[in-house]
Order: C-alpha cells, then structure tokens, then sequence
C-alpha cells in the first residue's frame, strides 16, 4: 500500500497506519466510525449465517468504543446455483441482528460471485475523545478478553461433517459467533487505554498489532484462555483452516511461546476466529470493576488472560 496516493487529511483521526479495526473521522464535537467487512459461509444455515456476519461486521465500530447507528448490506452471490430464497434468508438474519442493537440497514449492494460473500458497512458515533485505539495500550494495564476462543476449528469440524447441529458443540459455537461485542460502547468510560476485536488474524496477531502499535511486551497466560468445548484438541488433531497458517507465519518472531505451550493451544492461538470477542487493555485498578460490568452486559466472558509490559525482546509472550 506504500505506493497510494495519501488522501489523508487532519479530520481523519484514525487510519489505517496501525492496522485499527475502523476509520474515524472528526466532525467536530462528534466523529464517525466507518468499517466495512464480509465473510464467507462459516456454517451451513443461511439465516444463522447472516446474523453471524452481521455481528462480526458491527464489532469493528464496538472494538473503538463507538455506537453503531446504520449499516450497508455487501453481497456476493452465484444467483445459478443457490435459490433466491437462500439470499432472502441471509438478509433476514443480518437484518434481526442489526435490529437487536438498534441498527437501521440502508440498503446494501449485491454482485454476482462464484460463491456467496456477505458482510456490512457499519457506520458509528462516537465523542472524539473517547475513541479507543489499538495502539494504546500501557505497561501496567492488563488483558481481558470478552468471547472464547475457536470458532475457527469448531466451524471447520462442522464444515467436514464432524459437528452436526444437535451438538451442544454446536450451539456454543453459535451462541459465540452471534454475540453481540455491545459492551465496547462503556469501555471507556470504564477505564479501557486500548482494544481490539479478536477476528481473523486470531489472538496471535490482533494482539501483535495491539503491542507493536503501543510498542509494549503483552504477556499472554495461556491457561487463563476461555476456551470453545473441544478446541484445543481439534487444532491439536488439525482442524483449522488456511488462515491458521498465514497467521502463524505472520507473526514469525514476534511471538514467542513458553516451550510448556502444546502444539494443540499454539493453533487456537493462532486460530482465525469468526465474530470473536474484545481483548481490551485495562488499567490494574480498575480491572476488576470493568469485568464485572463487561459480566453485566451480557458478554460471554470476561477474563483477565495476561498483563502489558514495558518492551523487551518480543512484543508477544505467551506462556
């Protein structure tokens, strides 16, 4: 992206220079968050489907504190191969999803493509001064995470034929990827210095970008790791995706593991999740204030998994 044009200007408070999880621009005593994001089909129901990507697209305006307020549909869709019905299904469940948090859907665009791709444009508010950066983060702050990890090892179990939707498996996996990440709109005011939504470059590298932006150490405790049923034993024995992978070779040396870490938690680390939770940096004082109120709002969990150090030799450490 070096060679761009550079369309910044000084109202563009955030860009993409620390890779954030949205754009946001100043208009004076309000600024607006814009973000965009699309998936692919992560399981088989296509109502369930669209609530999933709908959540996943509004966590970004959510990982900068904001209030998401409208939404765009993006669609890609091979309308000769898949009934109209199936597109409608997809609509409706995005469509609820938005409406559980009071998000008005627009409109959106749709394109034909060899296979269905659906995401949202969210926009959001939020007071310029309470933007939450990724880059933010302060040595003495701790880590608290807000959904469990692996949905990309459980949604690939259920892509093969492993996960059938009687499976409680099953529904803790749904319950985590339609989850709303609603409580980043308190977290300032609740002491937050920094967050980030855990998605598709897995915990491994939304928090690489979280310690180099703020040019820190995170010290990550791996057993402290909530955890989806199984998922440690599925990366272990190989369910994953392309993306584990890429993630790993991402981060490279950047990351370092306690040679205690099994290959088997070194892959969830490294796993892609779908529509994840918030890893948000806290000031130690006011952490066990923020999990209780994260509690309170209805997230999945809300625990403490590592601490943020002045920089040494790696920006992540994971033990």
């Amino acid at each position: 992206m070096k060679n761009l044009p550079d369309t910044r200007c000084p109202e563009l408070l955030v860009g993409f220079e620390t890779s954030d999880d949205a754009a946001v621009y100043n208009l004076g005593t309000q600024a607006i968050i814009s973000t965009a994001d699309f998936i692919t089909p992560v399981i088989n129901d296509p109502y369930t489907f669209g609530a999933i990507a709908a959540a996943n697209s509004i966590s970004d305006v959510y990982a900068m504190g904001g209030t998401p307020i409208m939404a765009i549909n993006l669609c890609g869709y091979p309308q000769d191969q898949l009934p109209a019905q199936v597109i409608g299904e997809i609509l409706a469940g995005a469509a609820d999803k938005c409406k559980e948090v009071g998000v008005t859907v627009g409109g959106g665009h749709t394109v034909r493509d060899i296979e269905v791709k659906f995401g949202l444009s969210v926009t959001g508010v939020i007071s310029p001064e309470k933007i939450l950066r990724n880059n933010t983060a302060l040595p003495g702050d701790m880590l608290v995470l807000t959904k469990p990890l692996g949905t990309g090892a459980l949604a690939a179990l259920h892509k093969q034929g492993g996960l059938p939707e009687t499976d409680s498996r099953y529904d803790a996996l749904i319950e985590c990827m339609t989850s709303l990440n609603s409580i980043g709109t308190l977290l300032y005011d609740l002491g937050a210095t920094a967050c980030t939504d855990v998605t598709g470059f897995g915990l491994s590298g939304h928090s690489l970008e979280m310690a180099k932006g703020s040019n820190v150490t995170l010290k990550i405790d791996t057993t402290k790791l909530p955890c989806l049923p199984d998922a440690v034993e599925l990366c272990a024995t190989g369910y994953t995706c392309g993306g584990t992978k890429a993630n790993a070779g991402y981060a490279g040396s950047d990351i370092s593991f306690d040679a205690s870490v099994s290959e088997g938690m070194i892959g969830l680390v490294n796993d892609p999740q779908t529509s994840g939770g918030l890893l948000v940096s806290v000031p130690a004082d006011k952490c066990e204030a923020l999990c209780k109120s994260i509690l309170e709002n209805n997230a999945l969990v809300a625990e403490v998994v590592g601490a943020v150090d002045e920089y040494e030799d790696t920006f992540v450490k994971l033990f």
